[in-house]
């Protein structure tokens, strides 16, 4: 008999999978597109290796290629700069030891995240985002690898409809977390912000402006007073043996 825990373990690895399943396809497209504009095989595996940012990966290469490396390094930290608050959402689930949380904050990602966070709190979520982060870091570099030596028969991923495979797994992953009616509403106000401001904004910045919806449900929920505990109502114990104060009940 398979005990639920073993079960839960069996169910996490069946959906990291599926995420992964794609991530090896976006990851082999990103090797082939890199080679294609230029960049060393050594320099591809290694920016997978080392800097392991997905989309920031694909901006850099396009940049690189067009001549403007510089422009490539600031879109890559402007873009990932989305990680800051993941880390400060996911706190102790990375692990209390320094090395756990600087090889958690490389592997980090928006499909990791969403992963861990899909998952309650404590020893199931620390579980969860390991899994998912190791899994999808081994995909992706597996991905870059197969990419590199295919050449041209992995193009854009745009072209293969895989470009939709992320957001729509995030969608599935996150759906449970907006049943609460404030984080459904922190979130379309962030989605609708970010829509707005992506046609006047860089690339990048209107990831961080919908921010700006989880952080007001922060501070609205810092600011809620504290609810009144409950008092403990006592049933009053049955008058026909009910002792009056002060007089002995009596034996006989």
């Amino acid at each position: 008999m398979r005990t639920p825990e073993r079960t839960a373990g069996a169910g996490m690895l069946r959906d990291v999978a599926a995420i992964g399943a794609a991530i090896v396809a976006v990851g082999a497209s990103f090797g082939a597109v890199a080679v294609a504009a230029g960049l060393p095989v050594w320099a591809v595996v290694a920016m997978s290796l080392f800097v392991y940012a997905g989309g920031a990966q694909f901006m850099a290469v396009g940049l690189a290629a067009a001549g403007n490396p510089m422009a490539a390094v600031l879109a890559g930290l402007l873009l990932n700069a989305r990680h800051l608050p993941f880390g400060l959402t996911l706190g102790d689930s990375l692990g209390r030891r320094l090395w756990q949380r600087l090889l958690g904050s490389h592997l980090m990602t928006d499909e990791a995240t969403a992963f861990a966070l899909a998952r309650p709190a404590g020893e199931v979520r620390h579980r969860a985002f390991w899994l998912a982060g190791t899994l999808l870091f081994v995909a992706w570099n597996a991905g870059t690898v197969l990419g590199v030596l295919a050449g041209g028969v992995a193009g854009d991923p745009a072209t293969l409809g895989l470009d939709a495979a992320f957001p729509a797994g995030l969608i599935a992953l996150l759906l449970p977390t907006l049943r609460d009616p404030d984080t459904r509403r922190a979130a379309l106000g962030g989605a609708v912000l970010a829509v707005l401001t992506t046609p006047v904004l860089p690339a990048g910045l209107p990831v961080l402006l919908a921010l700006a919806g989880p952080a007001l449900l922060a501070v609205h929920r810092l600011r809620r007073p504290p609810a009144a505990p409950t008092a403990q109502v006592v049933e009053p114990a049955d008058e026909a043996h009910a002792v009056p104060v002060g007089r002995k009940e009596s034996s006989c």
